[in-house]
């Protein structure tokens, strides 16, 4: 006895061979022409017998498989059972594919198993074919079907239908559940189902605890069946007697909701579960004109194809949230009866499924993460590039394969910075410019796209810090506009100037490095927090404006570094710092990521503590005042005073809030 199996390479169908090997008989498998190796590497890795399972080409789009009139003599008469799986299982593929492969590629199955004289044609149907039907749907219903729209659910209706009306041997139709891993090893192939809701289960886990009661929907029942239950019970229903014309629910008999299935998975993921769980049907009191005037708005619907995009959900999934229709299963009960074949709970694998996503599938393995990725071949202009957090930024990215180009006004310490990392083997080109000055911005800018090409990435790193208390500061006005001067209408000519041909080709990235002072409100930076606030702010409104163009603007507030910016200060050091280059690591994160903000968590507190305490923060930020009293440099003191060595209660307090400028 002989086997033919379509879709014999497909999830189901490497299962269902390997089933059938168990039994006596050789398996033949349609594979396309051309995909000789993916069942090489398929047969490899599932330990088929070479010897039993037998390749054999053809197309699914063409009569009798296209096979020419000796390759079906050979198989006449030998094969008893046609499993016919072969299908496009996907709600986002266009709709003549789906009907060309579902309902075209049916028929054809159907042509050659009559050909080859076959005794049995197994077709794998799906609960697709009820559509959206509102009730209890039995396996003995068929054209009771509703909701036939969608192209996938219309094209299994129609193959459905074609074996019912025309199958000229005698026939057995499965419709599965939606399919998910095996449910001993947790084995899927690709993202479908309830797999969507997986992103945005990690999403919910790395930005709340666990412990952290959640909102979310109830939704309707969705049938869910690993793949070892289906391929089990239709080879145990298969080679029962009697059973020909019959159709069977391959699904389980007490589906869970929607909020019960990803409470389940969240519970996996060790992710906050939904305590509250809101039933769409609330809505329905408020009437469907409301709903759909609602919805149909412009920002409603930018803003849902935003997050959509962002979760990896296809808008065609959203329709199985409310999804109305069970299934009965007297047939397939009867027929599994004594076998011991039955549907697992999915609370007891749900974790397998869950790890298998994890290790293999989730969607951010195969995102490239790496420097280089993000910047090989780019133009990236840095400013102030020739010392500090900026040279070290540049040598990381000129190491990734960048056109990195420095700028800043001393000529040798930047030609210097050229050369180093020149000898080291990246490309680097340097620019001298004065950024307090306008007219040198623009001239660098033209310079740059001249001679190297448009900037892709510009970092806007050259600054101007001032630590001098108010009191100070009366007499010393010129200090507030030479920090806003450089910090911002520096940094702000630059980005205008890059803008135009960013948005000419429909991407670009601004990375400001700002400073947590701007998050901690730093007591005696006055001068230069408002001018890193005020890029800030042009930053937040930019990106509103240009997010749909592909332009992302990054602010990094940077914490205290060990710079030559903060040599003054001799009190800086006796406290914690970063390093230029653990900064610049801010800056590659920066880069690789494109996050609206980079910042420590130390930063983030700072300034959700101000906002829900702002009392209570001014007491801490004025304790912090008078503790860090203004260095001799600030007083216009020359030579080192007692007061800019550090007490053991300033390194306490520093340590305290580690990285926040005092």
């Amino acid at each position: 006895m002989a086997y033919f199996v379509t879709g014999g390479t497909g999830f189901i169908g490497r299962f269902l061979v390997g089933r059938l090997l168990k039994r006596r008989g050789s398996i033949h498998v349609l594979v396309r022409r051309g995909s000789q190796k993916k069942f090489e590497e398929i047969a490899e890795r599932m330990g088929w017998d070479r010897r039993r399972v037998i390749p054999v080409a053809g197309d699914l789009a063409k009569p009798k498989f296209g096979l020419s009139a000796a390759q079906l003599k050979a198989l006449t008469g030998k094969v008893k059972h046609v499993f016919h799986l072969a299908a496009i299982y996907d709600l986002t593929a266009d709709a003549e594919s789906q009907r060309v492969a579902n309902v075209e590629g049916t028929r054809h199955a159907m042509e050659f198993t009559n050909a080859v004289k076959a005794q049995c044609f197994h077709h794998t149907s799906s609960i697709a074919a009820a559509g959206l039907y509102p009730g209890v749907f039995r396996e003995d219903m068929f054209a009771e079907a509703e909701g036939l729209g969608d192209p996938y659910f219309r094209t299994k209706h129609e193959s459905e239908g074609l074996v019912r009306s025309s199958c000229p041997v005698p026939f057995r139709i499965y419709r599965p559940g939606v399919v998910i891993g095996h449910s001993k090893t947790g084995e899927m192939d690709k993202i479908d189902g309830p797999y969507y809701l997986f992103t945005l289960i990690k999403k919910i886990r790395q930005t709340l605890p666990q412990w952290m009661p959640t909102l979310g929907i109830e939704g309707g029942r969705i049938n869910l069946v690993p793949v070892d239950f289906v391929v089990e019970a239709m080879d145990h229903i298969a080679h029962k007697r009697g059973l020909d014309g019959k159709c069977f629910h391959l699904v389980d008999p007490a589906p869970l909701r929607i909020g019960e299935v990803m409470n389940l998975f969240a519970r996996a993921a060790n992710a906050p579960e939904m305590s509250m769980r809101i039933d769409a049907r609330m809505f329905a009191v408020v009437p469907g004109y409301i709903r759909s005037a609602v919805m149909n708005l412009p920002p409603v619907q930018r803003f849902g194809k935003v997050l959509l995009k962002d979760l990896r959900i296809p808008p065609q999934a959203l329709g199985y949230i409310t999804y109305p229709t069970r299934f009965d299963t007297r047939e397939v009960e009867r027929a599994l009866k004594g076998s011991g074949i039955a549907v697992p709970k999915l609370e007891d694998y749900a974790w397998r499924l869950w790890d298998y996503w994890q290790r293999h599938l989730d969607p951010d393995l195969f995102v490239d993460r790496s420097l280089r990725g993000k910047v090989e071949g780019r133009v990236v202009l840095i400013t102030g590039g020739s010392s500090g957090i900026g040279l070290a930024a540049a040598h990381k990215i000129a190491e990734a394969g960048a056109k990195v180009v420095i700028c800043a006004r001393g000529e040798d310490e930047l030609f210097k910075a050229r050369d180093e990392i020149k000898a080291k083997g990246g490309s680097c080109h340097a620019f001298t410019a004065d950024l307090t000055d306008l007219a040198s911005c623009d001239a660098l800018i033209q310079r740059v796209q001249t001679e190297i090409g448009a900037v892709d990435i510009l970092v806007n790193n050259a600054g101007r810090s001032i630590r001098r208390s108010i009191e100070l500061s009366f007499d010393r006005f010129h200090d507030f506009e030479r920090t806003m001067q450089l910090n911002y209408f520096g940094s702000l000519r630059l980005i205008m100037g890059v803008l135009p041909a960013m948005i000419e080709r429909n991407g670009g990235h601004v990375i400001n490095i700002s400073s947590i002072g701007v998050l901690a409100n730093s007591p005696r930076f006055s001068a230069y927090v408002a001018s890193k606030a005020a890029l800030d702010a042009f930053s937040r409104c930019a990106q509103g404006e240009l997010s749909n163009r592909n332009i992302h603007f990054t602010t990094v507030n940077m914490p205290l570094v060990k710079t030559p910016m903060i040599a003054p200060t001799k009190m800086y050091d006796s406290v914690p710092t970063l390093t230029p280059e653990e900064a610049a690591d801010l800056i590659v994160q920066a880069i690789i990521e494109r996050p609206s903000r980079v910042a420590t968590r130390l930063g983030i507190f700072a300034a959700l503590v101000n906002a829900v305490a702002p009392k209570a923060y001014e007491i801490v930020m004025n304790t912090a005042y008078e503790l860090f009293p203004d260095s001799a440099a600030a007083k216009g003191i020359k030579g080192m005073r007692e007061g800019d060595k550090a007490t053991n209660e300033q390194i306490a307090f520093a340590a305290l809030m580690r990285g926040v400028h005092w």
